[in-house]
């Protein structure tokens, strides 16, 4: 036994009447209703081993491999990497030309603290990567003076960009060429840093990127599967630290999202 749902609706304008054809079974209740689903990509960054023994073994039914490769097919990795994301501090937004677009007082005051607060982690560091935009170049060497032993890595393609057109539109409008240039850039930044890590690797490692909001935000989207279009849905404070775990499995987890509670409350901006 099933029954129908149905809608009438009065207006001024008269009765409209919407028929939604949704059958209900009477054994299963209403709110028996799940969410869609989507299946995780476990091969998501091209290195998952079993994904590569299976190329492996498909090339080697097709032509003669050596035994050292079928060897190298069957080792997993066994390290997480940890990525540590963190969005430059406050900055002069007047000027149009990048190299006057510093860091304000303030700025400079969360970029201090926010170094102090990596320090604190007590974690080795394997290197500190950083746009070379300067606002987020002044934030990485400010991090940088509370720690002086971890190198400095600067990369072009993680400066600031539209990485796709967000879903639900923004007001303002930006023509579609603007994410089609730079949506490609930022792609090629997440697929150059988030991988799960190579089998020679054997202890856990550390890294910190210096870079900007909507890099962060598409990053996160990526890095956790969903959809690359809800970027803007999220929003990072100045100096927000946001962590995430590649575990060898090729599973993600994010651990935090623009966590700003190191900052005082004086501090905290989103500009």
């Amino acid at each position: 036994m099933a029954r129908a749902i149905g809608a009438l609706i009065l207006g001024s304008g008269g009765a409209l009447l919407l028929y939604r054809r949704h059958v209900v079974h009477a054994a299963e209740p209403v709110d028996n209703w799940r969410p869609p689903r989507t299946s995780w990509d476990a091969n998501w960054d091209r290195r998952d081993p079993k994904a590569m023994a299976d190329r492996l073994a498909h090339r080697k039914n097709s032509r003669t491999t050596t035994d050292g490769g079928d060897e190298k097919s069957n080792e997993r990795p066994t390290a997480s990497r940890h990525l540590i994301l963190v969005r430059h501090g406050q900055y002069d937004q007047n000027p149009t030309q990048d190299e006057l677009r510093c860091l304000t007082d303030v700025g400079r005051r969360q970029a201090i603290e926010t170094g102090k607060r990596l320090s604190a982690f007590d974690l080795s560091y394997a290197k500190l990567i950083v746009s070379n935009m300067t606002r987020a170049r002044e934030t990485a060497g400010l991090v940088r003076s509370q720690l002086p032993d971890v190198p400095l890595v600067e990369c072009s393609m993680l400066a600031e960009g539209a990485p796709c057109e967000p879903e639900p539109p923004v007001g303002h409008w930006k023509p579609e060429h603007y994410f089609f240039q730079d949506g490609a850039r930022i792609e090629a930044a997440f697929r150059k840093f988030f991988h799960r890590a190579d089998v020679s690797q054997k202890e856990d490692s550390y890294e910190i990127i210096v870079c900007h909001a909507n890099v962060i935000r598409y990053f996160v989207c990526r890095a956790l599967q969903l959809p690359p279009e809800a970027w803007l849905r999220m929003s990072i404070a100045n100096c927000g630290i946001t962590r995430l775990t590649i575990r060898p499995s090729g599973r993600v987890g994010l651990r935090s999202l623009g966590d700003a509670g190191h900052l005082p409350p004086d501090l905290i901006t989103y500009n």
